[in-house]
């Protein structure tokens, strides 16, 4: 097995401390774990995907568009 060095903030590690009977070790190779299944089933749908990028950058800035009008809209409630 491969080892890897993590840092992190000293305040989340005091955080940690706290809870020293938890493996954080074992938490922290699960979420990298979860993470590399998720990003291997978007590569999957992806590979399928007949958009070209050209597309995906229309999307995407319709969708920011859309998002910034709604937010702009409910600013007055804030």
């Amino acid at each position: 097995m491969t080892n890897m060095t993590l840092s992190i903030p000293d305040e989340l590690a005091k955080k940690m401390k706290a809870f020293g009977e938890i493996r954080w070790s074992e938490i922290a190779r699960r979420a990298i774990e979860e993470r590399v299944n998720d990003m291997e089933k978007i590569e999957k749908i992806v590979s399928k995907s007949k958009l070209t990028k050209k597309d995906v950058k229309e999307i995407s800035r319709k969708v920011n568009k859309s998002a910034y009008l709604r937010f702009k809209k409910n600013e007055d409630y804030y």
